[in-house]
Formats: structure tokens, C-alpha cells, sequence
């Protein structure tokens, strides 16, 4: 016989299957997991919805701040200048050109020392030259012979004509009794007709001769004058040649022309030098100035009486303009500079950095020059955020540029940062994260 615990199921009140009074509890609607997903799903499509409405699709970068150059936009005075490299030169330089060619036969100074307006500095030696000498001082001599030879015969003919005009006067004088007296006789019917106009034609004969004979000395008075005035003429070219000459032989013996500085003397005893050939050069040591070379894209804006300064020892120094060569040598060209007041101890090959000024100064907004330019061509930068955890991208415009700083039309605040360093590892991404 099967004994019956109380706790058996069995047992209970005498049936197997249990109560009849147990009641039958409802589901509840929001129950634990229903919520889960609920909130699952609001959070999914609330996600979905931001990512596709909301959210930051730039693409980014991480970088590390403290390798990037970080300026601030301020707004201040735009001073438009260029920073170019100026060298020491005399005010004044005179080159040393051959004036004659020949070869040298003494040279006396060597560059490097100081000369006085003449001395000889060189001695030539030209034998073609004296040669033209010469002959230019033969003929010369002949000129001379030839204008004396002929005054002398012009002198000779005067006396000639004084003698023939004397004879010819005196018979004449006895032409013109005979025919007086023999019109007389005539007219008083003594004598024949022949002899009357024996007489009367002789003594017309030797007037009309007295009359040829002055015509032909006027004529040959008239053509030896002449002759006088064309050697005159001839002797006075011959004798100009022949100082012309004579100043060429003096060239041989070359002087300093000027005080100063004898920087350079390119000769040496025995060489040849033809005529125009440079020898050497004075530099006069009275004032200095700076040779300075410019970029070529500053060609428009550079003119006579631009200013521009530089330090020295401490010390500013007015510049002004005073010769443009315009000739352009690799993407380059030259001016030079005077100095209003030139600095004591500066010396010929010195260079310094110059500030040519290129307008007048502004006030602007100014942005920091640096690396980024490279790379946006000033068209776009990196703007830090005011929380400074990143920077984006930002269209801006940029104007004019001085060693310092760009001047900023657009795009830029003053107070504003802003990444200047190279963009050249920030390849296209729009915001950079720190």
C-alpha cells in the first residue's frame, strides 16, 4: 500500500491535477522586452535620420597640433614693401678703355692701389701709329711749302705787272703825243692820211693792251688767291690730323683720369690690347650706392625716386632710386640705389637686405605668411575652431603681400586662427582634427 506525503501533489486536497480555485493571470502589453526593441528601433531610425540629415560628412583628418604653425588674423597698418639684396658700389665707377691699341711695354700701378688724376698707369707701344704720324707731318710740310710758293709767286706776278703796266704806260704816253700832234697837222691838212692813222691805231693798240694785260693779272691775282685758300684750307685739315695724331701718340702713355680707387687693372707687361679694349677701372671713393637686383614681377612698379631703406650697424638708412636697367637676366633685373646720407665705414662688395617701398602704408586685414600658400595658392585655408579641437576648410581672398603678411579681402575675421604652415599632408580633407 502506497503511502501519500502531505507535499505531494497528489495529495493535495485529494486530486491530482490541482485547484480548481487557482485564477488565470493576463499578459501585460509593455513588457520588458517589448520596450527593448521599442527603443532599439527609435534610437536605430533616430540614428539613420541624423546620419542622413545631421551629421558631418566632411571627410577629416587626425593631426597632432603641436607640429602645425597656428597664426591669428589681426587687423592693423599694411605696409607694401619687397625685402631684395643690395651690394656696395662707388657713386661713381670710370672704366679704362684703350683708347689706342698697342702692346704694353710698362705698367707702373697695380690694381688695388690709390691713383691721382695723371698718373701714367700704363705705357704702349704702337709702331703703326707713329708711322701715320709721320707721314701726316710730311705732308703737312709739303702744304706748307706749296701755300709759300705760291704767295711768292703771287708777290712775283704783282712786280710783273707793276713793270709791264709802267712800260706800257709810257708808251702810251708817247702814242698819245703823237696822235695829238698828229691830229693837229692832220686837220691842218700837213700830213697824209697814213700818217695820221699810224698813230692814231698805235696809240689805240697799246690802250687796248694796257686794258688786256690789267684783266689778265686780275685773273691770274684772282685764281692765285684762290689756289692760297684751298692749300690754307688743305694745311689747316693736314694740321688738325697731324695734332690728332699727335694726342693718339700721347694715348699711348695711359693716365688715371680721375682721382680714386684703382679697383682693377686687367693687363700685364708684354700683352696686347686693341683699341676700346677694357683695362681696368677708377672707382671714385667720394660716395656709394647699391646695386640691387629685383624679380622680374615687380618690373611694373619700380620707377626713378622710389624709396627704400636699410640697417647698418644698428642704424636706418634712406635709399631712393636713381637708374633702372631694364635689361632682364634670369627672370631678373637691376637698379640702383643712392644713398641720402651714406653710412661711415660701409665698403665696396658689402651686401645687405634692402626694403623697397611699394605704396603707401593702409590699414587692413592682415594674415601671417607661411607655408599654406604653397599649396591653396592663397585661395583657401584651415580655420581653427573656437573650442580648438579642429579646423576646416574656408574659401577666402587674398590681396596684396609683403615679406610679413598677406592683406585679406574676404573670408577672414580679425581675432580669427588660422593654420600657416604647409597643407602638404593634409591631402583634400576638408577638416583637420587635433
Amino acid at each position: 500500500m502506497e503511502v501519500k506525503t502531505p507535499n505531494s501533489p497528489t495529495a493535495t486536497n485529494g486530486f491530482t491535477g490541482g485547484s480548481s480555485m487557482d485564477k488565470i493571470k493576463k499578459k501585460k502589453f509593455w513588457n520588458t522586452q517589448r520596450i527593448s526593441i521599442i527603443a532599439g528601433s527609435t534610437l536605430l531610425v533616430g540614428f539613420i535620420v541624423y546620419q542622413f540629415f545631421f551629421a558631418d560628412k566632411r571627410s577629416k583628418l587626425n593631426v597632432e597640433q603641436d607640429k602645425l604653425t597656428v597664426s591669428t588674423v589681426s587687423k592693423g597698418k599694411f605696409d607694401e614693401f619687397i625685402v631684395v639684396t643690395g651690394v656696395v658700389q662707388p657713386l661713381k665707377t670710370i672704366q679704362l678703355d684703350a683708347i689706342v691699341g698697342g702692346y704694353v711695354t710698362e705698367k707702373l700701378i697695380e690694381g688695388g692701389n690709390m691713383v691721382k688724376q695723371g698718373d701714367v698707369l700704363l705705357k704702349l707701344e704702337n709702331q703703326n701709329l707713329k708711322l701715320s704720324f709721320l707721314q701726316s707731318e710730311t705732308e703737312a710740310s709739303r702744304l706748307v711749302n706749296d701755300l709759300q710758293n705760291t704767295r711768292q709767286s703771287l708777290k712775283v706776278a704783282r712786280f710783273t705787272l707793276q713793270k709791264t703796266l709802267s712800260e706800257l704806260d709810257f708808251q702810251l704816253d708817247q702814242a698819245k703825243d703823237a696822235h695829238e700832234r698828229n691830229t693837229k697837222l692832220y686837220k691842218d691838212k700837213v700830213i697824209p692820211d697814213a700818217d695820221f692813222l699810224k698813230t692814231k691805231r698805235e696809240y689805240e693798240r697799246l690802250t687796248k693792251q694796257r686794258e688786256i694785260e690789267i684783266e689778265s693779272q686780275k685773273y691770274q691775282e684772282e685764281n692765285a688767291r684762290m689756289q692760297i685758300a684751298q692749300l690754307e684750307g688743305t694745311l689747316a685739315s693736314t694740321q688738325k690730323n697731324v695734332n690728332l695724331w699727335k694726342q693718339t701718340l700721347d694715348n699711348l702713355v695711359v693716365k688715371a683720369p680721375v682721382s680714386g680707387l684703382l679697383s682693377s687693372m686687367n693687363v700685364e707687361v708684354g700683352s696686347n690690347i686693341s683699341q676700346g679694349q677694357n683695362i681696368g677701372q677708377i672707382d671714385d671713393l667720394n660716395g656709394f650706392k647699391m646695386r640691387v637686383s629685383i624679380d622680374e614681377h615687380y618690373i611694373s612698379r619700380i620707377f626713378v625716386g622710389l624709396t627704400g631703406s636699410m640697417d647698418f650697424n644698428g642704424k636706418e638708412y634712406g635709399l631712393k632710386i636713381i637708374k633702372i636697367y631694364p635689361e632682364v637676366k634670369s627672370g631678373r633685373f637691376e637698379v640702383d640705389m643712392e644713398f641720402t646720407k651714406a653710412p661711415d665705414l660701409i665698403k665696396r662688395g658689402q651686401s645687405a637686405p634692402i626694403r623697397v617701398q611699394l605704396g603707401q602704408p593702409s590699414t587692413a586685414v592682415l594674415l601671417p605668411v607661411g607655408g599654406f600658400f604653397s599649396e591653396s595658392g592663397g585661395n583657401w585655408v584651415y580655420v581653427v575652431s573656437e573650442d580648438g579641437k579642429r579646423a576646416s576648410k574656408r574659401n577666402i581672398t587674398l590681396g596684396r603681400k609683403n615679406p610679413e603678411f598677406f592683406e585679406v579681402l574676404d573670408g577672414l575675421q580679425a581675432g580669427e586662427k588660422v593654420i600657416t604652415s604647409s597643407y602638404e599632408n593634409f591631402g583634400d580633407n576638408e577638416v583637420l582634427e587635433f
